[in-house]
Order: C-alpha cells, then sequence, then structure tokens
C-alpha cells in the first residue's frame, strides 16, 4: 500500500511493533466511519450483493494514501498541511478551503445530530429524535472541553472496538458462502453499479477529518521525520479496520435484502431486516454498533474539526512563527467547538433548507480531488519535503484518487445542474 521507507530518509531503528503506537489512526477511522458510510455501503450490498465490496477496499487504500501523505508533509517540514497551503500556494487554495470548512462544520454537525439522535431514539425511544440528539451534542462539548486527547483516543478506541466487534459478528451470523465474498474482493461493475461503487470508495473513511490526523498526531509528539514508520503502521491498521468495516456492512446488507431507503433510515432497515432473521438479539446488536458509528463521528469531529479554525486564526494573528501553538484551550479552539455543538441544532428542528444542501454538496466533491492534486504538488517538490517526497507506487494511487473523486464530483456537478 506504500513505497518503502528506503531510501526517502527514515531512519529505521524503531521497527519493532508496538500496540501503544497505534492511535491516532484509530481515532480518525472512528471519526471517519459514521452513518454516511454505514448507508452507502448498507444501500451497494442490497442492491448489488457482495458483487462490489472490492470496492470498500479500493476506498480504504485511497483514504490511507491521502491521509499518509498529509502526515508525511507534517513530519518533512514541520508544518500543518493546512499552514502549507497558506504559506505555499495561491490564497485562493486557503479561503476556499476556509469557506467551506464553515459550511462543513455547520451541515455535518446537524447531520451527525440528527444521526445520534436517531440511532438513541431506536435503542431507546422514551425520548424524541430531536432531544436526544441535542443530548448527544451537549454531552460530546462537555467531554472535548474537559478532556484532552489522551482521553479521547481512549474512549475512540473502546466504541472502535465496540463497533468492530458487533458488525463483525453480524456478518458472520447472516454471511453468504465464502466462494462469494471471495468473488466479490475481484474488481467488477456489475450494470447500473458505477455510482454505487464510487459512493462506497468515496463514503469509506471520512473527508474534511482526514486532516485531523495531523493535530492528533502532534498530541502524540511524533514530529520527527523517524516517526513516519509509526504513523505509517497506525494509519495501516485502521484502514484496515475500516476496510473491513465496510466489507461487513455490505456482506450484512446484501444476505438480508432491506429496502434501499435513503438516509440513516437505511440503518433501521437493516436492523429489522436482522431481527427476522436471527431474533431480537442480532437487531440490538446491530443498532448498538450503529450508535456507537455515528457517536464515535460527533466526538472525533466535535474535538478535530475546531483545530483546523485555531490554526487558521494562528496564521493571520500571529506573524510569529515559533510562537503560534494550536491550544485547545485557546478562545478560537473552543468557540468554534460551540460553532460545532449549538447552531446546527436549528437545522434539526426547523429542516435544511434546499439551496445551502445544493452548495454544500457541490463545495464538498471538489474537496477530494483538490486534496489529491494539493499532495502530488505539495509533496513531489524535493525544496519542500526534501526526500521525503513521493514516490512511484504513492504518486499512482493518488492519481487514481484524483480521477475517481473527480468523477465523484462531476456527478456531484450534474446532479446540481439537473
Amino acid at each position: 500500500m506504500v513505497d518503502s521507507a528506503r531510501g526517502h530518509g527514515v531512519t529505521m531503528s524503531n521497527t519493532s511493533f508496538r500496540l501503544k503506537d497505534i492511535g491516532p489512526g484509530l481515532v480518525i477511522a472512528a471519526t471517519g466511519l459514521g452513518a454516511g458510510d454505514l448507508v452507502a455501503a448498507s444501500v451497494a450490498g442490497a442492491k448489488f450483493g457482495t458483487a462490489i465490496l472490492w470496492a470498500a477496499v479500493l476506498g480504504a487504500i485511497m483514504k490511507f494514501a491521502m491521509n499518509e501523505g498529509l502526515a508525511r508533509w507534517q513530519l518533512a517540514t514541520g508544518t500543518t498541511l493546512l499552514e502549507g497551503w497558506v504559506q505555499k500556494l495561491p490564497r485562493f487554495v486557503s479561503i476556499y478551503f476556509f469557506t467551506y470548512l464553515l459550511l462543513w462544520t455547520f451541515i455535518v454537525g446537524a447531520a451527525l445530530i440528527a444521526g445520534t439522535g436517531l440511532a438513541a431514539h431506536a435503542l431507546l425511544p422514551g425520548l424524541s429524535l430531536e432531544a436526544w440528539g441535542i443530548i448527544h451534542s451537549l454531552l460530546a462539548a462537555v467531554l472535548v472541553l474537559i478532556g484532552r486527547y489522551r482521553v479521547l483516543e481512549l474512549v475512540m478506541k473502546l466504541f472502535m472496538a465496540l463497533m468492530m466487534i458487533v458488525v463483525l459478528v453480524c456478518a458472520v451470523l447472516v454471511a453468504p458462502d465464502l466462494s462469494d465474498i471471495l468473488n466479490g474482493l475481484v474488481p467488477s461493475k456489475p450494470d447500473g453499479s458505477l455510482l454505487f461503487i464510487f459512493g462506497v470508495i468515496g463514503g469509506v473513511g471520512g473527508s474534511v477529518t482526514l486532516l485531523c490526523y495531523g493535530y492528533w498526531i502532534r498530541e502524540r509528539n511524533w514530529n520527527s521525520r523517524e516517526d513516519l514508520v509509526r504513523t505509517r503502521r497506525d494509519l495501516a491498521v485502521a484502514y484496515l479496520l475500516t476496510g473491513l468495516f465496510g466489507i461487513a456492512i455490505m456482506i450484512v446488507s446484501a444476505s438480508l435484502s432491506p429496502e434501499t431507503v435513503t438516509g440513516p433510515q437505511m440503518a433501521l432497515s437493516v436492523a429489522n431486516q436482522l431481527e427476522a432473521v436471527v431474533g431480537p438479539a442480532g437487531k440490538w446488536c446491530f443498532l448498538i454498533g450503529f450508535w456507537a458509528a455515528v457517536f464515535t463521528s460527533m466526538l472525533g469531529v466535535w474535538q478535530g474539526i475546531p483545530y483546523l479554525f485555531a490554526d487558521f486564526v494562528q496564521q493571520y494573528t500571529t506573524p510569529d512563527e515559533a510562537t503560534r501553538t494550536i491550544d485547545t484551550r485557546s478562545a478560537a479552539y473552543r468557540g468554534y467547538l460551540l460553532y460545532i455543538a449549538l447552531p446546527p441544532m436549528i437545522m434539526l428542528l426547523f429542516g435544511k433548507p434546499v439551496w445551502l444542501i445544493l452548495v454544500y454538496a457541490v463545495a464538498g466533491a471538489f474537496f477530494m480531488p483538490l486534496l489529491g492534486v494539493l499532495l502530488l504538488v505539495m509533496n513531489n517538490r524535493r525544496a519542500w519535503v526534501g526526500d521525503l517526497r513521493n514516490g512511484p507506487v504513492m504518486n499512482l494511487v493518488l492519481l487514481v484518487s484524483v480521477a475517481v473523486f473527480g468523477l465523484l464530483l462531476y456527478d456531484k456537478l450534474m446532479q446540481g445542474i439537473g
């Protein structure tokens, strides 16, 4: 999946595998695996069975490549990727991203509040969906305010373990023949499946949240070139689990053939089908996994995204690079945390303006191909990253990623025009 560290200036002295080195990657994986991933994989499985399991694998590889490139830039230069955009690239890049970040935060905040509310209401219907969503948003904000990164990492590891165990158990209970699963790992394109393939690839593993990884490895004090081997192992484990999660969801949906409804209701449809096949335990097992997936996404976004805003503020308010710090106790960080946790509740209570959703969908579709192009440009400049520049394998994976996400962008634009 990655180029060899040999020949890229990385010291291989710390080659022993240690479980305690696996952390930020699991946080990024748990954050990226939310309701969107469940829905995309469930719909694809319901429509095409196990025929496109390979799309989940390809999506995990692409997101791995982008996250590895982000980490490599940071370890080579000592600056976050966002700092690199501000300092090295034309101003429109950072202006576009900052504008999109404000919009992304509002829409995704509302989606996560609704998703956690739906998951909790399915488990405990005593409160309304809206009430549960608001409670989860406030709880996540409090946990971020009073906790530190290490607390977040521990909580996310526990939830990630819960998610994986629950989903894998459900997949085993309803799994088809092994031959069907193995055939599904071989690339194929059933009639009418192209957009669903792109949906699975794009849905696996997050988008803007990839940028949070740079701040989380700083919390671990992974700041030198020698830490590249550690980050690669960390990300490899994370995206291996991400791919397995996507495959397991598709297997469950393929075996149960739930109604291909849209939105988070798809997860409830899968749970109801599980109850019919394996009994109430199967339904509750899946609902717990669904809740864990959306709540970990909320926790990761609430804790990680304010770093991006605080980093932007630092770029323009602290000219001296040596004195810049991204402090979770700063007014910029905490203010943006409140912006994530509170204003999006308006959309939960009063609905989503159609024009806002359209702008968000189109702007968001630009992000992943843009990120791939920028990593190709920035990480191939020897003057910027030295001998940690991209190798041929990484360049190839990034080029494929740009092509795939570019096609997703085209589809979004066509939907918008239509």
